[in-house]
């Protein structure tokens, strides 16, 4: 299983387009050890021939061009893509699905949660219903993923809610503390191959906390994608570029007694990988503290063209 990430920044991508914080100076500058990223979004396949799309980034038509695996083959028409699978209903999740417009079949899956805000929304119509076929997914029932003709992709997927918040557009203020969210709001995903030749692996660009049953299934994983979106909880705050605390926004941050570090220092995981990282996020330097102290505690930083092998 070839695992492709095509963006690695949280929304906004880095640099951000109205920002000049140090890191988005520096990414502009061309700063060789701030490497611009463009939104999160991975790219899965077993056979190197139908891709399974990971959410679906406002600079996918950036990152199709960018990665040559994903280029149309033989025919005058056509993409490898066979299907995009959204983890929640951001707009640097879905607004991509626009890109997708051009009559090429492929499937959606999405909680019915997620479906439903894409039917609410007329701009989507654009995907042709003839051609793309829009399939719900349950949460905690694993099933195997295939193109708009039917035929699997050879992935066994299985998505499972943790904790976070809803979509900042859908967010309703009378709703009390959590602003209208449900379970299928935030959104986790463990992808292995269907005949079981590998443990696979987890995605998980979102979430807020690591509850005790989050923790016990992460030990021990091989590998883990996990929401890298901020190094502070008040990181935007203090550094003037945003009100919100990361909490606010539905993310743990990297660093502190409850951070993702020290949350993961225990679960004997293979690999960590941070994916999602917002450009206030100085982890994002490859010569900042932040980044060797993220490196020490046996962390990459994800970045636009990582290619992993399972």
């Amino acid at each position: 299983m070839k695992i492709l990430v095509l963006g690695s920044a949280a929304g906004g991508g880095f640099p951000q387009w109205n920002c000049a914080c140090e890191g988005c100076r520096r990414a502009r500058s061309g700063d060789p050890a701030a490497k611009p990223r463009t939104q999160s979004s991975l790219a899965v396949t077993v056979d190197g021939e139908r891709w399974l799309l990971l959410n679906a980034s406002p600079d996918l038509g950036a990152q199709l061009l960018a990665n040559p695996q994903l280029h149309p083959r033989n025919d005058l028409r056509g993409n490898p893509i066979s299907a995009a699978l959204l983890t929640n209903a951001d707009i640097d999740h879905v607004a991509g699905l626009l890109t997708l417009r051009e009559s090429h079949p492929f499937a959606v899956y999405a909680t019915p949660r997620v479906h439903g805000v894409l039917a609410g929304n007329s701009v989507f119509n654009v995907l042709n219903p003839e051609l793309v076929a829009r399939r719900p997914m349950e949460l905690g029932e694993p099933f195997q993923p295939a193109g708009a003709d039917g035929r699997p992709l050879g992935l066994e997927v299985e998505a499972f809610a943790v904790p976070g918040k809803v979509a900042l557009y859908l967010e309703d203020a009378s709703a009390g503390p959590g602003f209208g969210s449900v379970a299928e709001d935030t959104v986790a995903l463990r992808i292995r191959p269907s005949d079981g030749s590998s443990d696979g692996f987890f995605y998980i660009p979102g979430c807020a906390g690591m509850p005790d049953w989050l923790a016990d299934r992460l030990h021990g994983a091989p590998l883990v994608l996990f929401d890298g979106t901020t190094w502070t909880d008040d990181e935007m705050i203090r550094n003037g570029t945003g009100v919100k605390t990361a909490a606010r926004m539905g993310h743990m941050p990297m660093s502190g007694p409850t951070g993702s570090m020290a949350a993961f220092a225990p679960l004997s995981v293979a690999r960590k990988i941070y994916i999602h990282i917002n450009n206030t996020n100085p982890a994002l330097l490859e010569d900042s503290p932040e980044r060797a102290e993220a490196e020490a505690a046996g962390w990459r930083i994800a970045h636009d063209g990582l290619e992993l092998t399972l």
